[in-house]
């Protein structure tokens, strides 16, 4: 602990310094203010863990704000509870040239509960509600906590965002070195981190990051942006002392900490289960039975009251009260599987709908969502506890193929979650429509879906008739005067499979042009889209959902008229994927057959160009037109 002194003293004179520097905008770099809203002047955050249940957070940040967007940047708040203590919280407010307008105490910061609706929390939050009279402007905060929960400390993000750019940014952590404090950076470019290094001592600083721009298709932030994440082996949680020395021996902590003992069911409910479940065949016979019971039974809140943020609800209170939040379903579900003899596994994930995997590199608390691992065989089926529509074994794209933790009384270990293959992802369209002499076009499409794709429409079945109709006319926005005679919805959820029957008609689909007639032969499933182009493209891009398209259409052509131009038929193959179109004509009708395969992928910078030109060329096609001449 030694540096610790020198190494404060350095950073306060840094600071001090530059506090007294011109805080105007003209003082800040030409190439921090391109592309930014915001500029993180400076930021510094120093961090001492004196003890497994003792950590205090001194944060002092100077943010320039350029315009009403930049306001998200402020940060000037900090979180509190039972656990968790605001020493001291300040702000003061500088006009564009750096002149004091303003000075904000403790007493003067908001305070406001983080329950609402369906969140049952005792957490607060105490913030700035400042509205700037005129932009640019200047903050300068400071603020010390103090907590005995010791298993989050927070990670440090020099560029904290897009849009915003940052000239100086520092992180101190002091720490007991018997606690197996450990650290890991990404993102970081060579030479850009400036480390000091002692034992109970790290010091971590950058300068003048310029701001990034919002790119399309751009990976989830935390993958592409530099930041350092920090972790104890040793740690404390809410009263709970903890060990993360490797995720085997965390799992192993979390069961006979947080899991053990929270199973029992109430006896009538174990013979119930038993009952019920008694006629199955197979334990995932049992299970279908036990999950639909759940979902029947249970409702969904959130309860993040102390150790109640990461320890489920006993189950034998769900089996009571009928609601829980994931880590209480999820644990319910478990114990009346027990009772029904079915093995399940509490599992933590991360749940979002761009998939983010715990690090596997860096063991700690991690995490946002639990959701029930069953083995089957050599393969696990996932279960998510928290919804009353998912069907049996159906994982969706908020928790699919991404690494989660299954916590076990012994050998935890981390999996990979249920991956959806592209060509699983599918949608088949099979249908027929009829082009009048007036251009009207009437017919009837029926789309069946599967995958992904599924999980994008199983809720349809949910939707009044009024949201129903919103839905099809955005989805199918680019047939003008467009109506809806029927709509019918059928989610077999055994199947895993989405039917989707319309009716439609459209005035005027049909252009016509003296004694011609031009229409697009694509009529129900046009892709659209064309990704948006980047001079200067930065980021890698990401292509998140594969899928596969299949589409048979009959096409009655009007009478009285006959084809003078069709388009080619077409075939093109990427590395992102293969497209197919089809024209048969016989008499006067004309089959189209179309199919279309995206790959999910991660592609380099270099390569978006060429993506949004397989992307064009896609949309070019799909909107091929016929033309009819009149005979």
């Amino acid at each position: 602990m030694f540096l610790r002194k020198p190494i404060l003293f350095l950073l306060f004179i840094a600071f001090n310094a530059y506090s007294q520097q011109d805080l105007s905008v003209l003082s800040i770099p030409q190439e921090l203010r391109e592309n930014a809203n915001a500029v993180i002047r400076s930021y510094n955050k120093e961090i001492t863990i004196s003890s497994r249940k003792s950590m205090s957070v001194k944060t002092s940040r100077i943010v320039t704000v350029l315009n009403d967007y930049g306001n998200d940047y402020i940060d000037a708040s900090e979180f509190f509870d039972k656990s968790t203590k605001i020493k001291s919280i300040e702000a003061i407010i500088y006009d564009a040239f750096g002149k004091e307008i303003k000075k904000i105490k403790k007493k003067d910061f908001r305070d406001r509960s983080l329950s609402e609706g369906s969140i049952l929390t005792d957490n607060r939050i105490l913030y700035l509600d400042y509205t700037p009279v005129q932009y640019p402007y200047t903050i300068v905060y400071t603020s010390e906590t103090e907590t005995s929960n010791t298993a989050f400390i927070s990670s440090w993000m020099p560029l904290e965002g897009l849009y915003v750019s940052t000239e100086k940014s520092s992180v101190t952590i002091n720490h007991d070195t018997s606690l197996g404090f450990k650290y890991k950076a990404y993102n970081f470019d060579e030479g850009i981190l400036k480390k000091q290094e002692q034992p109970g001592v790290l010091a971590l600083s950058v300068e003048n990051l310029p701001a990034r721009r919002s790119e399309d298709y751009s990976p989830y932030f935390l993958q592409i942006m530099p930041h350092v994440l920090f972790g104890l082996d040793k740690f404390n949680l809410e009263g709970v002392e903890g060990e993360a020395s490797n995720w085997e021996a965390f799992g192993t902590w979390m069961y006979n900490n947080l899991l053990k003992g929270t199973e029992e069911l109430p006896e009538e409910t174990i013979v119930k289960i038993k009952a019920l479940t008694a006629g199955a065949a197979t334990p995932l016979g049992k299970a279908k039975i036990v999950y639909e019971y759940m979902q029947n039974k249970t409702r969904y809140i959130s309860i993040q009251l102390g150790i109640g943020g990461w320890k489920p609800m006993p189950a034998k209170d769900v089996d009571r009260l009928g609601y829980g939040d994931c880590k209480a379903l999820t644990n319910y579900t478990r114990a009346l599987l027990q009772a029904a003899g079915v093995e399940s596994y509490y599992a933590v994930v991360y749940g979002d709908r761009r998939a983010r995997s715990l690090r596997e590199d860096f063991v700690s608390m991690q995490g946002n969502h639990v959701i029930l691992a069953i083995p089957n065989n050599e393969d696990l089926v996932w279960l998510e506890c928290t919804s009353q529509q998912l069907p049996f074994g159906f994982q969706g794209s908020f928790t699919d193929d991404r690494t989660a933790l299954l916590v076990k009384p012994e050998k935890s270990e981390l999996v990979r979650t249920h991956v959806y293959d592209d060509k699983n992802n599918s949608q088949n369209s099979k249908g027929a429509y009829t082009i009048k002499q007036d251009g009207t076009i009437e017919g009837t499409v029926t789309f069946t879906s599967a995958g992904l794709q599924y999980n994008d429409k199983y809720g349809y079945e949910f939707l009044s008739p009024d949201e129903l109709d919103k839905k099809y006319k955005n989805r199918f926005s680019y047939i003008n005067n467009i109506k809806f005679k029927n709509i019918k919805v059928n989610n077999s959820k055994d199947k895993q499979l989405l039917r989707e029957d319309l009716a439609i008609e459209a005035a005027g689909y049909g252009n016509i042009s003296g004694n011609r007639m031009i229409f697009a032969v694509n009529a129900f499933n046009q892709s659209v889209s064309v990704p948006q182009r980047y001079r200067d493209r930065k980021a890698p891009f990401e292509i998140g959902t594969g899928y596969y398209d299949t589409d048979e259409i009959t096409i009655n052509l009007p009478e009285g008229f006959t084809v003078e131009a069709k388009p080619e038929n077409m075939i093109f193959k990427d590395k992102f994927g293969e497209y197919k179109a089809e024209y048969i004509i016989t008499g006067n009708q004309v089959t189209y057959k179309r199919s279309m395969h995206l790959y999910k992928g991660r592609y380099d910078n270099t390569e978006y160009e060429n993506y949004r030109q397989f992307c064009d060329k896609i949309a070019r096609n799909d909107n091929a037109k016929m033309v009819l001449v009149k005979q």
